[in-house]
């Protein structure tokens, strides 16, 4: 039945489908998109097949961990674009916005009783694989779980991998044959839908769907649900829309310099794109095809070396194909981390030379300590530091390479590496609208040596870990104005 690989459709239950159902379920979690979308293209293909109606069903609750305005706001900013793409397919889209902690319990079920099939994203961190579990076991109806992440299916493998370079030099052997499997980029276009259907008037009138000023994301709306009010609003927009823009900026100004200019917190040749990659508000396979259409790029052009390097692979420029190494090798590393163990967020799933050289400088003297309080409100005696503590705290994201040192700089002033990863946990996953990822995950434990290796000389707390320090980052990087923005 389908063209969407089968590498990336997991079921859930052993339910079968319901024939006499009256239409398919799309619950969208992860993939907040109508393009480029692997599981919704699975569920068009489940209505074709069984000329059901297509009902997409995206929620959005209130008793999340770190549930703030700033997350709201961008996921529902989403909510809005979504409501007006599934308009103009003439889909039928339910977007509910629980106004109470566990007002929307028992939705999904309701839902389900009706439905033919049920189809969601699959994503493999934070709350969404338990929720997963525990819904697979109450649904009486067949329930699939479809990975539109990345460009490598992350279950394709069942080897986690240690380091960027084993996992590049994997990519370089095993990527080939999924750069011809792009989803479709408007599978309802393409392939039809049968006539939609409403939403079943006993379940609207018990869950209303987000009216369309809730989903404005005023302040006075999100002053009303019970979330988290001191965590302010993003200093940018979510949603396709914003997506698409921060895109097009990128290609247009950003991508030629962002080889040499990425690391420079002045240069600002940043992508953008990870809070909407996240979210799902774009796709890696649309960033993706922009790059290959700006590099003019076939398939044609890989190298057939598979040594690992990070660059000549791709057959692109130097700029592009740095930008690829992070978009694709690094973000996925991180799925495939939290695709295959449970304990990514852990401090045992640290290499066994990391946590031997951690343990063995454990009593060193740490000259500088902070508690939580301290590193969030960015009172400590590091300019640096402090400065890049609040641009994560006023917009909402922290410049890529101030990210080392803000996690290292963390595991040095703090009392043992268990509260470090706690601090950098709660701080990250707090304020960053990209927090919460796989990818994020990668970043901190990378602080404390996961996918790097032993480095000398070793020194005080570090041992052999990477050491990095605020005196040779200003040195390197040029940042006068970025510390002049975000002195204070």
């Amino acid at each position: 039945m389908s063209d969407v690989p089968t590498a990336r459709i997991r079921t859930l239950n052993e339910e079968e489908v319901r024939e006499k159902g009256d239409y398919v379920l799309y619950w969208m979690i992860a993939n907040r998109r109508s393009k480029s979308n692997f599981s919704l293209q699975r569920a068009v293909e489940w209505a074709n097949l069984l000329d059901k109606p297509l009902i997409v069903f995206e929620a959005l609750r209130v008793n999340y961990r770190w549930a703030s305005d700033r997350i709201h706001r961008f996921v529902l900013q989403g909510m809005a674009d979504q409501k007006k793409d599934f308009e103009d397919a003439g889909v039928t889209y339910y977007p509910y916005v629980e106004p109470t902690q566990n007002d929307g319990r028992h939705l999904l079920t309701t839902l389900a009783e009706n439905s033919a099939v049920v189809v969601t994203d699959d994503f493999p961190s934070f709350f969404i694989p338990t929720m997963l579990r525990l819904v697979s076991r109450k649904l009486e109806v067949k329930l699939e779980a479809v990975d539109s992440n990345g460009l490598f299916p992350m279950r394709s493998t069942n080897e986690v991998f240690k380091t960027a370079h084993s996992f590049r030099r994997f990519l370089q052997k095993s990527l080939r044959p999924h750069l011809d499997e792009f989803p479709e980029v408007d599978s309802i276009k393409t392939n039809g839908l049968p006539d939609s259907v409403p939403v079943p008037k006993k379940i609207l009138k018990k869950w209303p769907a987000a009216s369309a000023d809730l989903l404005k994301a005023t302040s006075k709306a999100l002053s009303d649900l019970p979330i988290d009010h001191s965590v302010g609003p993003a200093a940018f927009d979510g949603g396709r829309n914003a997506a698409d823009d921060v895109l097009d900026q990128f290609m247009k100004d950003r991508l030629d310099r962002y080889g040499d200019g990425r690391n420079h917190p002045d240069e600002d040749a940043s992508s953008g794109l990870s809070p909407y990659i996240h979210f799902g508000h774009i796709s890696s396979h649309t960033v993706f095809q922009r790059i290959a259409d700006h590099e003019d790029w076939s398939t044609d052009q890989l190298s057939k070396k598979t040594s690992g390097s990070r660059e000549g692979w791709w057959g692109m420029s130097s700029s592009s194909e740095s930008f690829l190494d992070e978009l694709i090798t690094w973000r996925e590393l991180g799925y495939n981390m939290c695709a295959h163990r449970s304990d990514y967020d852990q401090y045992e799933s640290l290499p066994d030379w990391a946590k031997e050289t951690i343990e063995e400088h454990a009593e060193d003297d740490r000259p500088h300590t902070y508690s939580l309080e301290e590193f969030e409100r960015a009172e400590t005696h590091d300019e640096i530091w402090n400065a890049a503590q609040r641009q994560l705290v006023r917009d909402g994201r922290l410049h890529n390479y101030l990210r080392m040192l803000w996690g290292k700089k963390i595991f040095q002033w703090s009392t043992t590496p268990q509260d470090a990863l706690k601090v950098m946990i709660e701080l990250n996953n707090k304020y960053a609208v990209d927090g919460r990822n796989p990818n994020s995950y990668s970043g901190i434990f990378w602080v404390l040596g996961r996918y790097d290796r032993a480095w000398g000389p070793e020194r005080p707390i570090f041992g052999k870990i990477r050491y990095m320090t605020s005196e040779s980052t200003q040195k390197k990087l040029k940042m006068s104005e970025y510390l002049e923005k975000y002195s204070e």
